[in-house]
This record gives C-alpha cells, structure tokens and sequence, in this order.
C-alpha cells in the first residue's frame, strides 16, 4: 500500500522534491542519498582544483579515499598520472637508486646535496619533486586533497636537478682505461644508467611543461657500455674434484651468457670451486640403492684485495643401482643446478653493486 502512495503523489512534488534538497545545499549542507543524513558541502576545488587554482599557473589533481594518507598519495599519483608513461621509472631503477641514497653513495657523487636529498624523497616518481598538498578536506567518511605542483616552481629546481644529475654521471664514467675495465668501472657504468633513468622523466616533464632542456643519453646506452667492459673482464676458473670438465663447463657457460671470458691464470677475478662427494646410507632402503651426496662451494674472489663478492653454495644427491652410477648422477644434478641459477645470481650481484664511494 505505501509504495502505491508514493506513485500517486502529485505531480508537482517530483520537481518541488529536489529544489528543496537543492535548497538545502545552497544553506550549507546536502543529504546523503543512501544515510538520509545532512553532511557539509564539499568545497568547489573536490570537483575541479582549477576553480582555486589557476590553471596557468600550476598543475593541479584530486585524490580520494577513506583516510587522509590514502587520499595524499592518491592525489599525487593522479598528478604524476597527468604528465603520463614518459615519467614513469622502472620499480627496479627506483629500488637500486633508493638503496644508492641509503648507503651514502648517490650523496657522495654529487655536487648538490640539496638536490639529491630532493630526488631522494620522490625517488619513484611516487610523488614529485616540488608538488605540494594544498587543500585537504573531509566529512568524517571520506577524505579529499588536492597536490599542486606550480609551474614557476618547476621550471626553477627541474633544470637544477637534471644538472645536478649529469654532472654525477660525467664523474662516474670519467675514469682511466685501467680502471674502467673492473667490476668497479662496470659499477659506475651501471650506476650512471641508473641515475640517467632517474634524470629523463624531468627532462619529459619540462617539455611538457613547454621549457627546452638539454639532451641526455638514455640508461640503456651506459649498460651497453657495462656489458662491453664485462667483455673484457677475464675471470679465472678452477674447480677441484670435477669430472669430465662438467661443473667447470656449467659455471663457464654461466659466465659467458653473462658476457664475461673465463680461464686463464694471472686475472683479478677468480671463481674458486671445490666438489666434495660422499656416500649416503639409508635404513629401511627397500631398493638397496647407492647413494651420493655432492656439496658445492664457488667463491668469486677480487684477489686484489682478497675479499669474496659473491659465495655460492649447495648440496645435491642421486641414487642408482650402482655407486659409480649414483656419482654420474650426482654430478649430473650439480650440472643442473648451476646451468638453472648461477647466472641469474651472478647478475643479481652485479645489478646492485655499487660504484666505492669516494675519498
């Protein structure tokens, strides 16, 4: 009955209806459809931040959520979001360039520390360097702020930034023949990629802008120079206790996918291996198999100061009908191994090497 009530309401109820809600809303306060309950106006700039900011002057975008911090970032990534994929870094450029930030080095490299400690807060590019929250507002369920990032503003640190940045790389590859071709000039090099990735997003978001700026080379360009110098790296091999050249072959072969020359004697860089083999015994061995254990140590050693860079170990077993079989297949299972993870660890490694920081 109540429902056929409201369908023969008068007509004029329909418009009069909505004109007071309106009403309402023009005195300060709107009802929530689904509540039934008054709650504030929201300010003009929740629907378009250009009614408060001026849109000549400044970028400018809206973020929303049910807490103040998730509507700050939401904001900022909705401005970021505004200059598009060209400002975009790699997760993995912005995780190697914020451990470069912890450990001191990027601080050490630059001439600017006051830029540097800027980058560093937007190392993602989560945020950006100069953008700033400049209203929040709330009803106590949800949560809005708007981040500005003013033109003049940009057009003053953005240029000082990609200088800054440039001249960190020029130090980095600015190094003798002799010392380039190390894992330390391979650093650098891989370091001065890391810091061009970080640097060409602003020199995208000045032509965005509208404001020339100079030409940079891009981070792919500095690690085709590192996987050059990795070419001329020699990294002595020796295994004790291999059979047939088998486990010296797989970490050979690893080596070589990695773009480095292996063998040789006299070189800085030794891949230093031992095999130990054993025989296993099993109670309740319902085939009465041979069992061999097979354990690996690899050390990459820079013999210039003695130090290990990267230890490798594992262990392996094998059964068969015969002990000579089971040793075969334990070799065969340590020939695996290394052929499946070896080189991925040792790119690993170098990945997050970083350049020594400086006297």
């Amino acid at each position: 009955m109540r429902s056929r009530k409201m369908l023969s309401l008068p007509w004029f109820l329909c418009f009069t209806l909505p004109l007071t809600f309106a009403a309402c809303a023009s005195i300060g306060s709107v009802v929530n459809s689904i509540t039934g309950t008054a709650v504030r106006n929201r300010p003009d700039w929740v629907r378009d931040p250009y009614t408060k900011y001026d849109r000549n002057a400044n970028f400018a975008a809206v973020g929303g959520s049910s807490s103040r911090e998730a509507a700050e970032k939401s904001a900022f990534g909705r401005l970021v979001a505004y200059f598009g994929q060209n400002i975009q870094v790699d997760e993995k450029v912005a995780v190697s360039y914020q451990e470069a930030v912890r450990n001191g080095v990027a601080a050490a490299w630059s001439e600017n520390t006051t830029v540097d400690s800027m980058i560093s807060t937007s190392a993602s590019f989560g945020s950006l360097v100069g953008a700033e929250i400049g209203d929040r507002w709330d009803d106590g369920r949800e949560y809005f702020a708007v981040a500005v990032l003013n033109k003049a503003t940009a057009i003053r640190i953005y240029p000082d930034i990609i200088r800054s940045n440039q001249t960190m790389i020029d130090k980095l590859v600015s190094i003798p023949t002799e010392e380039k071709n190390t894992l330390e000039g391979y650093a650098r090099y891989q370091f001065a990629a890391t810091v061009a990735d970080m640097t060409l997003p602003y020199v995208n978001l000045l032509s965005v802008i509208g404001v020339p700026s100079q030409t940079i080379k891009r981070g792919d360009d500095y690690r085709f120079e590192a996987l050059n110098i990795a070419k001329t790296i020699p990294v002595a091999l020796g295994v004790r206790n291999d059979r047939s050249g088998r486990i010296e072959g797989a970490f050979a072969k690893a080596l070589s996918d990695l773009g480095f020359q292996s063998g040789g004697s006299g070189s800085r860089y030794v891949l230093d291996v031992n095999i130990i083999t054993s025989e296993l015994e099993y109670a309740n061995n319902p085939n009465n198999y041979k069992w061999t254990r097979i354990e690996a140590a690899a050390n990459l050693v820079d013999t210039s100061f003695n130090t290990v860079l990267l230890p490798y170990t594992f262990n392996e077993r094998a059964g068969h009908n015969t002990q000579a079989e089971a040793d075969n297949q334990a070799y065969a299972a340590a020939e695996r191994k290394i052929n499946g993870e070896y080189a991925g660890l040792l790119q690993g490694y170098l990945n997050q090497l970083l350049p020594k920081i400086q006297p």
